[in-house]
């Protein structure tokens, strides 16, 4: 009786190793499949849903990205009129800077004046 058991157990333990074999073939044959052959139209609109969101967040982040940029290259014009408004006190007072500091040439009061006008309308519109 003892050796039935035994056998009865280890045709039980092959037949569990079979069955585990199997559900892990299984299991990588789904895995490698693509996604539209395995799911079913409720779960293929998710997943469309899913990268429509991963897109609109991308291209949020793209679009604040250009504002930044936008928003530095104005600030950084704004310090180039600083320099320049620097430079012309300095040469008023009779201290003159490097000649390559010069070269860059400047802007016309009235473009000046239409220049800050227009951060003006900038900064108010934020």
């Amino acid at each position: 009786e003892r050796e039935a058991w035994q056998r009865e157990r280890n045709t039980l333990q092959n037949m569990l190793k079979q069955a585990e074999s199997q559900l892990a073939k299984a299991k990588a044959e789904i895995e490698n499949k693509p996604v539209a052959e395995t799911s079913n139209p409720k779960s293929h609109s998710q997943e469309l849903q899913r990268l429509y969101r991963k897109y609109i967040r991308a291209e949020s982040f793209r679009k604040a990205l250009v504002y930044q940029k936008k928003y530095l290259l104005l600030l950084l014009g704004g310090f180039q009129d600083c320099e320049q408004a620097t430079l012309s006190l300095i040469a008023r007072m009779g201290i003159y800077p490097s000649a390559d500091l010069q070269l860059s040439g400047s802007h016309s009061r009235p473009f000046t004046k239409f220049r800050c006008a227009v951060r003006a309308i900038i900064a108010i519109s934020r």
